[in-house]
């Protein structure tokens, strides 16, 4: 086992090579959360590991509930089920109550009455008309609380809306020409466990056994980052299911994974162009670089939007630009590239063209 090996059988088990998944469903069951920032290129990140992607599928089930997009984890936008968001907020949750609030209460100098203040506000709106945008709200909370009209900016509002998700009190309400809204929390996911019947211990062991299912072979540290959790709770979490799991030792690393064998050889398709918050690679932090074994890619800062991947190796850094006629791919290679990694690179921007309904062409820009 080497480092790129790792790196083929993580995209085999993250279903970025076949077999992919018959439905955008089918991808959360697999992956548990899937980072979503950019709308348009987590999209993409969902149905790249589908069969037959479609725009239309992620897009049915936001609409339906089915799927939510939310803070949660890191804390940072995520699509997950709607039947697994609650309990993955109930455990991660209070670890990330602080992030968002030394904001709220330290960079905006709010007082702690003022900010439920806004979010008692907040929530008697969007219960009372569902489904509204963070502009629409930002309105409302103006009107509702004209001495506070002054303080309601942009930045409020938005980590106003993400303390109330942290909470449980609002997610996502039915996308609207494309903008994302929110709701009340009980009115998409229904019902909420409460603290005192809520099973701690069988979270964390039901959060390891889907994490190093899906995304495996991980490392402990791996699942720390991802969930932001201690070391000691992952652990704690994987002491339950480790008979469900096996192991293998690379590298000072122990790498946990779901019961099977690695690739036999390269994947299908052979080539990827994904944005860096893929859980490719977003989805590791302390083994994240088994997609650079031959050590070509600058550990600096990263400075693309984007990555291209030949045989699970980053090969080169991307910038997706689209127009209403086209999607254009800018590449970075960290390497020269060969005439079959260019032409499988092209393969791959078809893959992605089509998706979008759109002719795509790469770009290849050396230094």
């Amino acid at each position: 086992m080497d480092d790129a090996a790792i790196a083929r059988w993580r995209l085999s088990n993250q279903l970025l090579t076949t077999p992919h998944a018959d439905s955008a469903s089918a991808v959360l069951d697999t992956l548990l959360a899937v980072q979503a920032e950019n709308p348009s290129q987590s999209a993409w990140a969902v149905a790249s590991r589908t069969t037959s992607p479609n725009p239309g599928d992620l897009a049915g089930l936001l609409a339906s509930g089915q799927v939510v997009r939310t803070h949660v984890l890191r804390p940072t936008w995520h699509y997950a089920a709607r039947d697994d968001i609650d309990w993955l907020l109930a455990l991660t949750g209070p670890r990330l109550f602080k992030v968002v609030d030394v904001q709220l209460l330290g960079d905006l100098g709010l007082a702690m009455q003022e900010v439920e203040h806004l979010a008692d506000a907040t929530l008697d709106y969007v219960t009372a008309s569902p489904d509204r945008t963070r502009d629409e709200i930002s309105a409302a909370l103006c009107a509702r609380l004209p001495h506070l009209a002054e303080r309601v900016t942009g930045r409020l509002v938005m980590l106003l809306m993400a303390h109330l998700e942290l909470h449980r009190l609002a997610i996502s309400g039915r996308p609207r020409d494309g903008e994302h809204t929110y709701a009340t929390y009980l009115d998409r996911v229904g019902s909420r466990v409460e603290p005192e019947a809520f099973d701690r211990d069988a979270a964390l062991a039901r959060l390891a056994l889907r994490y190093f299912t899906g995304h495996g072979p991980a490392t402990v540290k791996d699942l720390a980052y991802w969930a932001t959790l201690t070391v000691t709770d992952v652990r704690r979490g994987l002491d339950a299911v480790r008979d469900q799991l096996d192991c293998f030792e690379h590298d000072g690393r122990t790498y946990w994974h779901g019961p099977g064998e690695p690739p036999t050889g390269p994947g299908q398709p052979p080539a990827h162009l994904l944005q860096l918050l893929d859980e490719t690679y977003r989805g590791y932090q302390d083994s994240r670089w088994v997609l650079d074994a031959r050590g070509v890619v600058p550990r600096q800062r990263e400075n693309t939007i984007g990555m291209a991947l030949v045989e699970a190796q980053l090969v080169a850094g991307m910038k997706r630009t689209v127009t209403p006629t086209r999607v254009v791919f800018e590449l970075s290679p960290h390497r020269d590239l060969s005439a079959r990694e260019q032409q499988v690179l092209d393969d791959a921007a078809a893959r992605y063209g089509e998706f979008l309904a759109l002719p795509a062409t790469n770009r290849v820009h050396y230094p």
